[in-house]
C-alpha cells in the first residue's frame, strides 16, 4: 500500500472517530470547520482554474450548509433557528453563485458568514448547549 493511500485511511478513521465521539454541540463546530474549509479549497481551486475540484469543493461546502440547515430544531429553537435558516438558504446561493460566475468574492462571503456564525457557535459554553 502506498503511503499517500495508508495515510488518507488514517486520516478517515480519524476523522471517524471524532465524529463518533463528538457532542453535538462540537458537531456543529466541525461541519462549519468543514465548511469553511473547503470554501477556502475551493477558493483555491478557483484561482488556479482547476474548474473540476472548484466544483467538488463548492458542492461539498453546499452539502454541509444544507446538512446544517437540516438539522435546525424550530420548536426549541425559535427565532433564532428561523433566522439561521434563512442565512443558510443565502448561503447556499451565494456559493451556487460563486461556482457559476467563479467569482472569489461571493466565495469570500460565504466564509465570512460561515465564520460568523461558527464565531457564535464556539462562544456558547458546550456544557450548557443542546
Amino acid at each position: 500500500m502506498n503511503g499517500a493511500i495508508a495515510l488518507k485511511q488514517y486520516q478517515q478513521v480519524g476523522v471517524h472517530g471524532a465524529v463518533m465521539d463528538a457532542s453535538p454541540h462540537r458537531l456543529i463546530q466541525m461541519l462549519l470547520d468543514g465548511a469553511i474549509t473547503r470554501i477556502l479549497a475551493a477558493k483555491g481551486h478557483m484561482q488556479q482554474n482547476n474548474i473540476s475540484k472548484k466544483g467538488e469543493q463548492i458542492g461539498n461546502a453546499i452539502s454541509i450548509v444544507e446538512g446544517l440547515k437540516s438539522s435546525l430544531d424550530f420548536e426549541k429553537g425559535g427565532e433564532i433557528s428561523v433566522n439561521l435558516d434563512a442565512l443558510y438558504e443565502y448561503i447556499g446561493r451565494t456559493l451556487l453563485k460563486a461556482s457559476a460566475e467563479n467569482n472569489t468574492d461571493l466565495l469570500d462571503e460565504a466564509g465570512k458568514l460561515l465564520g460568523q456564525i461558527k464565531q457564535g457557535w464556539d462562544s456558547i459554553d458546550p456544557n450548557l448547549a443542546l
